[in-house]
């Protein structure tokens, strides 16, 4: 069993407590509250707790969701972006009708972390995630755009998750494996989780939606339609 997948599961009944809303908007803002403690039982969440609002975009004929889970395929982003291209394209419909959802979980979740974030905790040296035009260690999130704002993004940006965002796409995140970002950040303070977790979460990327879990997402995206891709390896 390799080491990622031991930390896993060793820290997932705590990584579900860092549950409740866990929607990032426009602003970085955090709508929802905060964890619940560890020591005390937690009642089921209310259906008011998590933001499922994006199930209400998924209007148009052409549904598909991508499941990237592994951190150095890069394939998770591009082939959702590509195939929401491919569809209009094809099809001569409007963007609007092609509801793509990207749901980035378990080891691929640093990269909805923003470039502060990385840099703190060096998340490209603890997960071994590389530079994709370098071949090294990332020293910032390799998946983010980086141009400057003031210009009209290059096209390649539009297989950035913000260029995805800015195209119409929907990015989710796994709420478990949230859990882990905001571990680093509490031990980093000695601090508790539930003390941490609404400035960890003011450094997802905006737009980033935290759902449940990474197969809770999934689900809901088959269950309003969605095709279902997993967007690893060489398939």
């Amino acid at each position: 069993m390799s080491t990622d997948r031991r930390e896993f599961l060793g820290t997932l009944a705590a990584a579900a407590l860092v549950g409740r809303r866990g929607t990032v908007g426009t602003d970085g803002q955090e709508g929802g509250s905060d964890l619940s403690t560890p020591t005390a039982p937690t009642a089921p969440p209310s259906p008011t707790d998590w933001d499922v609002s994006w199930t209400s975009r998924l209007s148009g004929p052409h549904r598909g969701a991508f499941d990237w889970f592994q951190p150095n395929a890069s394939a998770g982003l591009w082939r959702a972006a590509v195939w929401k291209q491919q569809v209009v394209e094809a099809f001569g419909v409007k963007s609007e009708a092609v509801g793509a959802v990207l749901v980035i979980r378990h080891s691929a979740i640093p990269m909805i972390m923003d470039d502060e974030f990385w840099l703190r905790h060096k998340l490209g040296k603890l997960r071994k995630i590389k530079d994709l035009q370098t071949g090294k260690i990332a020293e910032r999130n390799p998946y983010r755009a980086n141009s400057n704002p003031a210009k009209p993004p290059p096209p390649e940006e539009d297989y950035s998750i913000e260029g995805f965002l800015r195209n119409g796409g929907i990015v989710l995140a796994c709420g478990f494996a949230f859990g882990f970002m905001v571990s680093l950040e509490a031990k980093l303070q000695e601090k508790k989780a539930a003390e941490v977790r609404p400035e960890v979460l003011k450094q997802v990327i905006p737009g980033i939606i935290v759902q449940p879990s990474g197969f809770f997402a999934l689900l809901e995206a088959q269950r309003n339609g969605c095709g279902l891709f997993p967007a690893e390896g060489e398939a």
